[in-house]
């Protein structure tokens, strides 16, 4: 009688070689972390580092408790950011909304040139940060709110387009294409077949875009934009801490009330 032996394969979620790959990855991007700290840092004292906290409790203790009196003359500053947001994110709109029917692939009119400039556009305004756009207008048209105005246009083109065009390539072809089996023309079939689709998300997309624009707005006097950031700025500069701790509760404040707007018309639209 033969004894047979058999042999079984113990199965492994990876092989050998990819564990130790994956190992190695890992030892790699430790040493790059660490090549890159050490750069970041070399400059770095850090007797200052240490002394942080401590530094930290010491301004927070001048900026208590508020100088609440100074609160009305705030609130013209705190309206122009408002404004400055919503006039900026109206710009965006605007300027979006062709750029993000020439970037997604089924409405834009040459895929080989307008699709590319628009995808451009788009990019080149999400590079670039709004305080960034800010101090480069600042110092073309001078300051004040215009600038910001302008700067949050820029800013949201990159953003409200890409999401746009996304949400334009997503359309339903089965409506389109019943529609323009119809005998409808170019605009009607981008009228009743993609508008209709992508109307909601263009709200959705709006209004969120609104609510960080608040947020961004609140920032941009500290470069000459005007809003209420100008007076944070001149707070700073005159180490008046307890009008700064006035000033940020009530930009916190402000954030806290553009996030539940928004968030109540984003789910009425949607």
């Amino acid at each position: 009688m033969t004894d047979l032996t058999h042999h079984s394969q113990i199965w492994t979620y990876r092989t050998p070689r990819k564990r130790l790959l994956i190992w190695g990855g890992w030892l790699a991007l430790v040493a790059l972390f660490v090549y890159c700290w050490q750069i970041m840092t070399a400059g770095t004292m850090w007797v200052f580092v240490w002394d942080a906290p401590t530094q930290a409790a010491d301004i927070g203790s001048r900026m208590m408790p508020p100088r609440w009196g100074y609160l009305p003359e705030l609130m013209g500053p705190l309206w122009d950011t408002i404004n400055m947001a919503t006039l900026g994110t109206l710009g965006g709109v605007i300027m979006a909304v062709p750029i993000a029917f020439l970037a997604a692939r089924n409405t834009t009119p040459s895929l080989l040139i307008l699709r590319p400039a628009a995808l451009f556009i788009i990019v080149a305004s999400r590079s670039i940060n709004s305080l960034i756009w800010a101090l480069l207008l600042v110092a073309i048209i001078g300051p004040g709110l215009l600038a910001g105005i302008v700067a949050i246009a820029l800013r949201s083109i990159g953003f409200i387009g890409k999401l746009l065009y996304e949400a334009i390539e997503e359309t339903d072809r089965k409506q389109i294409e019943a529609i323009t089996a119809t005998g409808a023309s170019g605009a009607q079939v981008l009228s009743y077949g993609i508008v209709p689709q992508v109307l909601p998300a263009f709200w959705g997309i709006t209004v969120f875009r609104w609510d960080i624009n608040i947020r961004e707005s609140a920032i941009l006097g500290l470069v000459g934009a005007g809003g209420i950031g100008l007076k944070l700025n001149a707070s700073l500069n005159t180490l008046a801490w307890g009008q700064i701790s006035v000033i940020l509760l009530l930009i916190l404040g402000t954030v806290v009330v553009s996030e539940w707007v928004s968030s109540k018309v984003r789910h009425a639209i949607i």
